[in-house]
């Protein structure tokens, strides 16, 4: 059984929760271009304001909040029933990164971490789901990271909240595949967003945000669980989750130079 795809996205009731910079803005671009009605959430209200000024007239809800905060998700989402009368699709993309390794770590941080990053999602799909399941229909699309493969330098905090995140989604598919709604697990690799500018290192095979919302939304419209990209890094990392830990512990020592 292979679950939906979307034919087209015109008319369709997307929220992005993290539309305001980075891969949220330029899905939240991408979508707009392509017709569908956009409900754009994250904590900064007057860029959330600025990028829903290209959309057409009824075309978009600006509805800011705090992904740790369940009263403004819950918010948010009344908002959008009451003037969409239902969603089509949750696409999660907001996430915190803070480079932590143990010389560094900070239990404070990574609590932050966890709880935007893993909780966040998990607090907005429980929103979500009751509508969809009683429909039998929707998408869940929700962002990770490859950093969530297998442990890397600099991501003490970042690397577990984004393996918690496949693992949900893994679950989730299993449970929602027989009830017709669909879930996409988004792993990229290097994308050039404001979090990745912390970086001290050579990122390799770094992407714009335009070129990740175009695997995105491809992806999503061809029903693909799994979106990895770019595919060289992405694969590449696939590739070593598969090998013994001291060969894996050795590749990774040897090129990434962090």
């Amino acid at each position: 059984m292979k679950q939906k795809g979307i034919d087209s996205f015109v008319n369709q009731r997307v929220w992005i929760i993290g539309a305001s910079s980075g891969i949220g803005e330029a899905c939240t671009q991408a979508f707009i271009k392509a017709g569908a009605k956009v409900a754009l959430s994250s904590r900064r209200a007057e860029k959330l304001n600025a990028i829903a000024q290209s959309a057409k007239s009824g075309q978009s809800l600006v509805l800011p909040l705090d992904v740790t905060q369940q009263d403004q998700l819950s918010s948010a989402y009344q908002s959008i029933s009451d003037s969409w009368g239902g969603l089509d699709l949750l696409l999660f993309v907001s996430g915190v990164y803070t480079p932590l390794r143990a010389d560094n770590f900070d239990f404070g941080i990574a609590q932050k971490t966890i709880d935007a990053n893993l909780l966040g999602p998990m607090r907005a799909v429980s929103l979500v789901l009751p509508n969809m399941l009683k429909e039998h229909a929707g998408h869940i699309a929700i962002v990770g990271s490859v950093a969530g493969y297998s442990g890397l330098p600099k991501a003490l905090a970042y690397g577990p909240s984004k393996a918690g995140i496949i693992n949900f989604c893994e679950t989730l598919y299993y449970d929602l595949l027989p009830q017709g709604v669909s879930v996409h697990m988004i792993s990229p690799g290097f994308v050039a967003t404001e979090a990745t500018a912390q970086n001290d290192f050579e990122m390799p095979a770094l992407i714009t945000a335009d070129e990740a919302a175009k695997e995105i939304l491809a992806g999503i419209q061809a029903g693909e669980f799994d979106i990895h990209f770019p595919k060289r890094f992405s694969g590449f990392l696939k590739f070593l989750r598969i090998l013994p830990y001291p060969l894996y512990f050795w590749i990774v020592r040897r090129f990434v130079k962090i």
